[in-house]
């Protein structure tokens, strides 16, 4: 009776999971991530393709410019995109994620800065505010430089200097990648040379060097700000699974900085900088698992661990 018992409960154990596999869509196999080349979001897409590989399904991760990922969630052809920062990209939210076009689905970081940076002596000078920055302007050589071309920050900086605010008219954006603007930034300390750049929280570069966010920029940077989960619409509905586990995660600023440091100093791979960080922090892999099955209706956390 007992023998017969446990081959009823496998039966059972099996069935459920064809049961799971077949119920969900075979769109949701594949998840589209999109990725604006930021080391931040590269550590968020890191952890959310390292945890959808665990559970069985594949992450297709594309470099796209902002406006292309919002384009491509409204049209369906990217399925996730992990950084919405706020308030910064608030015209990308109004057009697509207000108007019902993209969904929501979960604020993942809170307590963020993402505004114009000088070195600290440029700050200790005077420069403490982007009204101060025109006094100095020679000292700057009238450049701000910026990330890459299209990033909602960079249409914040051009919009300044179109609008001769903060007398930033004769100024000029300089726009490059993320890296290239931060060797710049680098030169120019190690010279003691004024510089303003585009900085952030969670980064790296916070510890790197030493920096100080300029005030007064609220009106095209916002005060502190967060980061949001978006999905193409419909999504979490079509693919619960998936959606779960993306409403589950939620990141810190010591986790991503941490990662990233690992990163960037070329200590580890961002995979295996990863990797360490989950092993190290069992908790919250949990966390995020929690109600998560892995693709063939399997326990999801379970799943995770072989992995690990």
């Amino acid at each position: 009776m007992n023998k017969l018992a446990t081959v009823f409960a496998g039966g059972l154990l099996l069935a459920s999971a064809a049961f799971h596999a077949q119920a969900e869509d075979a769109a949701c196999a594949t998840v589209k991530l999109g990725d604006p080349g930021w080391s931040d979001i590269a550590v968020t897409n890191g952890i959310a393709s390292f945890l959808l590989e665990g559970l069985g399904y594949q992450a297709q991760t594309s470099t796209l410019a902002v406006p292309i990922i919002f384009a491509g969630l409204q049209k369906g052809q990217v399925d996730v995109f992990l950084g919405n920062w706020m308030p910064a990209q608030q015209s990308n939210y109004d057009k697509f994620v207000a108007s019902g076009q993209v969904d929501q689905l979960a604020q993942n970081l809170g307590g963020t800065e993402y505004t114009l940076a000088v070195p600290t002596y440029a700050h200790e000078a005077g420069v403490k505010s982007f009204a101060d920055l025109d006094r100095f302007a020679e000292q700057f050589d009238r450049k701000l430089y910026g990330i890459a071309s299209g990033s909602p920050a960079n249409e914040s900086i051009r919009q300044m200097i179109e609008a001769d605010e903060f007398g930033l008219g004769d100024w000029k954006l300089v726009e490059s990648s993320e890296q290239a603007m931060l060797v710049q930034v680098g030169r120019a300390v190690k010279r003691q040379q004024f510089v303003v750049f585009l900085g952030w929280t969670p980064h790296p570069m916070n510890v790197q060097l030493d920096m100080q966010y300029l005030k007064g920029g609220e009106k095209y940077f916002g005060a502190s700000g967060s980061v949001n989960t978006l999905t193409r619409k419909g999504y979490a509905a079509q693919c619960p699974n998936v959606g779960k586990l993306l409403s589950n995660l939620s990141f810190t600023q010591d986790m991503e900085n941490a990662i990233m440091d690992q990163v960037l100093s070329k200590q580890a791979s961002n995979a295996e900088a990863i990797e360490a960080w989950l092993k190290a922090n069992p908790a919250v892999l949990a966390g995020w698992l929690q109600g998560v099955r892995s693709r063939d209706g399997g326990d999801g956390l379970a799943a995770l661990k072989a992995k690990l």
